[in-house]
């Protein structure tokens, strides 16, 4: 009971005085379908508020046709999408292609992601400058959100977002001095094995690793912290069993039960410069 009241009190603390990302239209890049579910539903959840005015996509880099299941696996994200709070079924985007098959020793190449997100979201990007001094970067989005250099579980398709992601934020501002980056990269923090599973008690953990961290206010804050309260977490968990019907293994039963990610997603902000 110590440690039940000890999460609903950082769940207060943290929905109360860290901060938030208001009118900001943001894309959640992942690898395969389930990822928004077992590593993003926090995150997802926290910021499809309606009061917050948001407006959260889903990019998904391929359909998990490993089994065969791709057809299938697309219409379980957007059933996931949306009971985790999506607007609608057109804002989750699945994209298959031979360049990023689903494999766990495939990397996928880091310019070709970055090629697509520009076609997606900075389709200016392609056209010459006319005077880079003058010409400002633009995309379509203001927030794009995927995993981080170690991919949670180091699963070689994450990681690849996230050089992808990288590369795809360098572009924009390339060749243009003096311009802030239209888009901010957010990255969700991986943290050791036994943190890892211990579910809502690493909330404790996360918070007071918070509260020693390097914060940044302001239009551009990092990091952010999304917790979970047991509702969510009850709505997270469906969104796997009951969505994503055809993955669920005995593992992954495990892992919405025991996984912290279930419950806090940390996210830090990348300082990408555009050399």
């Amino acid at each position: 009971m110590v440690a039940v009241a000890c999460w609903l009190y950082t769940v207060g603390v943290t929905r109360s005085r860290f901060p938030k990302l208001r009118n900001k239209r943001i894309c959640l890049l992942i690898a395969h379908p389930d990822d928004e579910a077992m590593f993003f539903a926090p995150t997802v959840l926290a910021l499809t508020e309606p009061s917050l005015g948001n407006h959260v996509k889903i990019l998904c880099l391929s359909s998990g046709d490993s089994d065969g299941l791709g057809e299938t696996r697309k219409k379980e994200l957007i059933k996931s999408g949306l009971a985790l709070g999506l607007r609608k079924e057109d804002d989750v985007f699945v994209v298959e292609s031979p360049e990023f098959p689903d494999s766990m020793t495939t990397e996928w190449d880091k310019a070709k992601i970055a090629t697509l997100l520009s076609s997606a979201f900075a389709p200016n990007l392609s056209k010459p400058m006319k005077n880079k001094s003058i010409d400002a970067p633009t995309a379509t989005i203001d927030v794009l959100i995927t995993f981080d250099r170690s991919g949670i579980s180091s699963h070689p398709n994450h990681i690849s977002l996230f050089h992808g992601a990288r590369h795809f934020i360098s572009s924009l501002i390339h060749n243009r001095p003096g311009w802030q980056c239209p888009v901010d990269l957010y990255t969700l923090t991986s943290v050791s094995v036994v943190r890892k599973y211990t579910s809502f008690v690493d909330s404790i953990m996360s918070l007071v690793t918070m509260a020693f961290s390097k914060r940044r206010a302001g239009e551009h804050p990092s990091p952010l912290m999304f917790m979970s309260g047991p509702g969510d977490v009850r709505i997270a968990q469906k969104a796997m069993t009951q969505a994503h019907q055809s993955q669920m293994r005995w593992f992954r039963w495990g892992w919405i039960g025991l996984s912290r990610y279930m419950v806090v997603n940390d996210l830090k902000l990348e300082e990408v410069t555009g050399a």
